[in-house]
């Protein structure tokens, strides 16, 4: 029986890990009018900045000030935003970055909720962190203490569940195993990422379904798809299939990996694990997600419009076609186009006027 939920939620995170994979510079001003134009179309949660080192990801020198000017925008303000229904999330890799997190929420333009991330594969855990898993769970348990008493809430990140695109083949149940552990230390929730789109339907299914038998809980649970082969919706719907509510996407389906190019200068980033072409990756579309629930029956929050008019946006933002297909095309017509009903009424009776010798 086809399972279809009142309401999903729908986390944008266009602004960290969209911007992160860009190779140009996306204005701190883009940046704040988007955040804006988001929460405005209903976006509850977004996703904003990174506070790790910005020499290593440069797109992200302006986290601090972004922040405030997020807080303190005059449109937000005069539009009535109430900041107790938006969460405001920062990434924070490691514990120099959680410090950072708590100073700025003591100063009181910080992040509503911080991220930490753990892949099952070590590998890729140390290629992302540059620390072993044993000691990042120390590291994670210290900063969630840290972050609880400064009133901010932790998600903790489980990668390499289909897969790592270093070591090959992992298991789900080790992913399984990092949830729980997750929520045992004190997460506020869990994002599940396919970061390289290694995942099946068909996989997506049986391991939310083993997730969700483990922690039945659907709001502890986030998931996270790329689409780099092309089957993030298919994914979507798989995982909304076990039971699945909570869902992070990206505006035109942008996002991967930090660059290791900005502007005319190549830097950090990734390293030599960058994808070879970055064109290749990208997350599930949010006006597609948005726009694909709402045709079928199931309340987002957000206005399909408004996103839409975002993704034109943001293609001129970055000067490229992206992946989103309903900017296009927009939601499937409701009622008679009539003035093609019109335009057909008339050929009709030309063509039968010729045929009787008369004219309209």
């Amino acid at each position: 029986m086809l399972k279809k939920p009142q309401q999903v939620y729908i986390s944008d995170i266009t602004i960290r890990d969209g911007f992160q994979h860009e190779e140009i510079y996306v204005s701190l001003d883009a940046k704040v009018t988007y955040a804006e134009h988001l929460i405005l179309a209903g976006v509850k949660r977004l996703e904003v900045t990174n506070f790790g080192n910005p020499k290593n990801m440069p797109q992200f020198k302006d986290g601090h000030e972004l922040l405030k000017r997020i807080r303190t925008s005059p449109i937000l303000k005069k539009a009535g935003v109430n900041w107790d229904e938006i969460d405001l999330t920062v990434i924070t890799i490691r514990e120099h970055a959680v410090d950072l997190a708590i100073k700025a929420k003591e100063e009181g333009y910080g992040p509503d909720r911080i991220v930490m991330m753990v892949s099952t594969d070590e590998e890729h855990h140390y290629a992302n962190s540059g620390t072993t898993l044993p000691e990042y769970w120390k590291e994670a348990e210290r900063c969630i203490k840290k972050a609880h008493d400064a009133g901010i809430k932790m998600n903790g990140t489980v990668s390499t569940i289909w897969g790592s695109p270093i070591s090959g083949p992992t298991k789900m149940e080790d992913a399984v195993l990092f949830t729980k552990r997750w929520l045992e230390i004190g997460a506020h929730d869990v994002e599940h990422a396919d970061h390289d789109g290694s995942s099946t339907p068909d996989q997506v299914y049986k391991y939310y379904s083993m997730i969700l038998n483990a922690i039945p809980d659907p709001m502890k649970h986030i998931a996270h798809f790329h689409t780099t082969r092309g089957w993030g919706l298919a994914n979507i719907y798989s995982a909304l299939q076990a039971g699945i509510i909570c869902f992070e996407s990206t505006i035109g389906g942008i996002g991967g990996q930090p660059a290791n190019f900005l502007d005319d200068c190549p830097v950090p980033g990734t390293g030599d694990y960058y994808y070879r072409n970055p064109n290749s990756v990208g997350l599930v579309c949010t006006e597609d997600l948005v726009l694909m629930m709402e045709e079928m029956g199931i309340h987002t929050g957000i206005d399909v419009n408004e996103i839409l008019k975002i993704g034109l946006q943001m293609e001129k933002t970055l000067r490229r076609r992206l992946r989103s297909e309903s900017i296009l095309s927009g939601p499937i017509p409701k009622s008679a186009n009539v003035s093609y009903k019109r335009k057909g009424l008339v050929e009709r009776k030309q063509a039968l006027g010729e045929q009787s010798g008369q004219r309209f």
